[in-house]
């Protein structure tokens, strides 16, 4: 019976490790301009090599709000 135990054990650990796959994580800054309309530029693409769970929290973690020579931004990133 210790020894069905211990390969379920080894066979799940297995399993989860092999959940690791390439993520993208796609960037973009977005502003609003005085009238309301959002203007969209690309802000980089970041590749994880990790769970989906993992790799969302880690693009999710490069969102931010900030201002440059352009102005007033929102950093939004998503997993493609």
């Amino acid at each position: 019976m210790k020894s069905v135990i211990v390969a379920v054990v080894l066979l799940s650990g297995f399993t989860l490790a092999s959940c690791k796959k390439d993520y993208t994580c796609e960037c973009a800054k977005v502003r609003t301009d005085d009238d309301g309309n959002r203007n969209t530029s690309s802000d980089g693409n970041y590749s994880f090599k990790d769970s989906r769970i993992r790799a969302e929290k880690k693009c999710a973690d490069l969102e931010e709000t900030g201002t440059d020579i352009f102005g007033d931004y929102t950093r939004e990133c998503d997993i493609r």
